[in-house]
């Protein structure tokens, strides 16, 4: 049986300078808007320019025989990734969570002028990737995902932490159950985070937090959970607010409307719970094959 050719999936999101440009319509208005507010298009004009040097450096090493594929991240609910593909997420740390929940052991390359925690690679270096790819010589590392389930079988996905609270961020009211320990809530939310998640919401909400074990680290496979400012009263508690997810966790939503879980911060992208709805959070059985 004749296997298909590897292929590039090149994962782009519109930069800043785009998204200014389509609000203001022309560059001109877009320079007056934010010259008067003290910030300068130029500095959006040069990462722009740079991203754009980048992807073209990406696409352009590309070999002759592979197929390709160029995803704007807006598309990726709708894209049909393949086993046989290499995806290449040109852009920031960012871009490389948002794809990660749509792939199944695809290994994803971080690439960027400028290198970070989960992008990892100069755009110089895609044409070793991918023959390293092609040679089956690409080395990965597993990064855990957190996975949030609800009673009528929709999933959600996330590599940095997911947020269960109210769309709005107004009070949520929900009863949390740790393994056989439960606890209603009035609190601003909470979130289920992964090691790779640790060093920014969770940790901004675990610091100097009495208590509160060590945050995971990026490759563990732990995770940990985190209630934001939960407020004890006759009716809520204060006690079940933050630890290592070593149990079953799940939470029944107890709000009319408005009960929501999203991941990543895409709050377009998530689960609507209704009153009496239970979600469960754990360790997805997938991971994102980051390439190291």
């Amino acid at each position: 049986m004749k296997t298909l050719p590897p292929r590039a999936v090149v994962v782009t999101r519109p930069t800043d300078y785009t998204a200014v440009l389509a609000r203001h319509g022309t560059r001109e208005q877009a320079r007056f808007v934010l010259e008067g507010r003290g910030q300068s298009l130029d500095e959006l004009w040069e990462r722009h320019v740079a991203q754009d040097r980048a992807l073209h450096t990406v696409l352009g090493a590309v070999p002759r025989h592979w197929r390709r594929a160029h995803v704007q991240r807006p598309q990726l609910d709708r894209f049909l990734f393949e086993p046989e593909d290499l995806v290449l997420a040109v852009g920031q740390d960012g871009l490389v969570a948002n794809v990660a929940k749509y792939l199944r052991g695809q290994p994803v390359a971080g690439v960027h002028s400028t290198t970070g925690a989960l992008v990892r690679h100069e755009p110089k270096r895609a044409e070793a990737l991918m023959a390293a790819f092609e040679a089956g010589g690409l080395t990965t590392e597993a990064r855990t995902l957190v996975q949030a389930q609800t009673d009528d079988g929709r999933r959600l996905l996330a590599l940095n932490e997911i947020f269960i609270g109210h769309k709005s961020h107004q009070s949520a009211r929900y009863t949390l159950q740790v393994g056989e320990r439960r606890e209603r809530h009035s609190s601003s939310g909470l979130i289920v985070a992964t090691g790779t998640g640790a060093t920014g919401w969770a940790q901004s909400i675990a610091l100097n937090r009495r208590g509160c074990p060590a945050l995971p680290d990026p490759a563990s496979r732990e995770l940990v959970y985190l209630v934001r400012e939960a407020w004890a009263s006759r009716q809520t508690g204060a006690e079940l607010v933050h630890g290592l997810v070593a149990e079953d966790l799940s939470l029944v939503a107890e709000m009319d409307d408005g009960a929501v879980a999203f991941g990543d911060g895409i709050e377009t992208d998530c689960l609507a719970l209704t009153y009496g709805q239970r979600l469960t959070l754990s360790r997805a059985e997938q991971s994102l094959e980051l390439v190291t």
